[in-house]
């Protein structure tokens, strides 16, 4: 990584450009609606698989079994031991 240095010590470090993606979550429990960060030259599975035991996500809904809605949050934390599925709504299909 590249960093530079303010002559009184500040460190600088160059700002990591994430894409936004809508997704849909099913959890042992709900079902979530909220936007995931995947880095640019990342794909949404590699995001995935490098998270630390929890997966950030922000403009959150959580679902009830009809799809409505219970919550909403600025931001959510899902532990990814209780994720089910995850899917970019993007790619859902209407029937």
């Amino acid at each position: 990584m590249i960093t530079q240095f303010e002559e009184k010590g500040k460190i600088f470090t160059p700002k990591i450009t994430k894409d936004q993606r809508e997704v849909l979550i099913q959890t042992t429990t709900q079902k979530v609606r909220g936007f995931f960060h995947v880095q640019m030259d990342l794909r949404l599975l590699d995001e995935l698989n490098e998270s630390n035991h929890f997966l950030a996500l922000t403009n959150v809904e959580i679902l009830d079994d009809n799809e409505q809605v219970l919550y909403k949050s600025n931001f959510l934390a899902i532990n990814t031991d209780q994720i089910i599925w995850i899917l970019p709504t993007a790619e859902i299909a209407k029937t």
